[in-house]
């Protein structure tokens, strides 16, 4: 199998049926070339269902502890992961943004959480490929985030989000207009590349070594498969945390500095 295959490339009726879907979908959006390679969006969608599942477990596993969530699970399970990952991206966005746009914005960040990192980790088991290691997946993620920040920037600061794009004094307007502008558009990109890019390298290279090793092929990939581990997190963290810094620049108060700038 290579890369890019998963073990339900196996099953004929699969095959057939990504053939069918692909056919029917015609061009790609951004390329506009024909639709060759579903497996990321069957991934995507198994991911979903996992989800599913666990924040269906969850909620049994939290009605069943009687004390409203107070007391930690003792073991690892769906509640335990719920709330590690829960907790750690909340307290990553306090840190940003402050506790109440914090717990505004959780739903959003920490579903992107969920779903990237359920999506990095499934890619590391032999047979199955990252979502998050092909560039629709990641950019489709990286403009809903592009969306919500400058949504959220005109519903918080109206008019005046817009002055920061001119720059602190009027006379740099004509420059910094076009600089910002670019920068703001290359930001989507640079999330989706970013993490596209780190999950696609990461699974190729386990990939390269669980079939080129023939003598230990479990012992020797064990190293290879820590630092995919330690990939998975880190670039979820990174993606959440940019995430929450854009959102935050974004819903700051400009009206006073802006207004006090162009006055001068």
């Amino acid at each position: 199998m290579g890369s890019h295959d998963i073990w339900f490339d196996l099953l004929p009726a699969f095959v057939e049926l990504k053939h069918k879907i692909a056919h029917a979908m015609g061009k790609t959006f951004l390329a506009g070339e024909d639709v060759h390679e579903l497996n990321h969006v069957f991934m995507a969608l198994i991911v979903f269902a996992l989800l599913v599942y666990v924040a269906i477990r969850y909620r049994g596993r939290l009605a069943a502890s009687g004390d409203g969530g107070v007391v930690p699970e003792q073991g690892f399970n769906a509640r335990s992961f719920v709330e590690i990952v829960g907790e750690a991206t909340l307290s990553v966005m306090s840190g940003i943004m402050g506790p109440e746009a914090a717990r505004q914005y959780l739903p959003l960040i920490g579903t992107m959480a969920f779903f990237i990192l359920t999506s990095n980790l499934i890619g590391q088991i032999p047979g199955f490929v990252a979502p998050t290691g092909n560039f629709n997946t990641t950019f489709a993620c990286a403009i809903i985030i592009f969306l919500v920040v400058h949504y959220n920037g005109l519903k918080t600061n109206g008019v005046a989000y817009l002055k920061h794009f001119l720059g602190p004094v009027w006379w740099l307007s004509p420059l910094m207009l076009p600089i910002e502008i670019f920068s703001h558009l290359v930001r989507p990109f640079s999330l989706a590349v970013r993490l596209m890019c780190n999950m696609f390298a990461d699974h190729t290279l386990l990939g390269v070594f669980l079939t080129a090793l023939v003598a230990y092929p479990i012992i020797l990939p064990l190293p290879i498969m820590g630092l995919g581990l330690l990939v998975c997190i880190v670039q979820t963290a990174v993606f959440c945390l940019l995430s929450s810094v854009y959102i935050a620049m974004a819903i700051e108060h400009h009206e006073e500095g802006h207004g006090e700038a162009h006055g001068h």
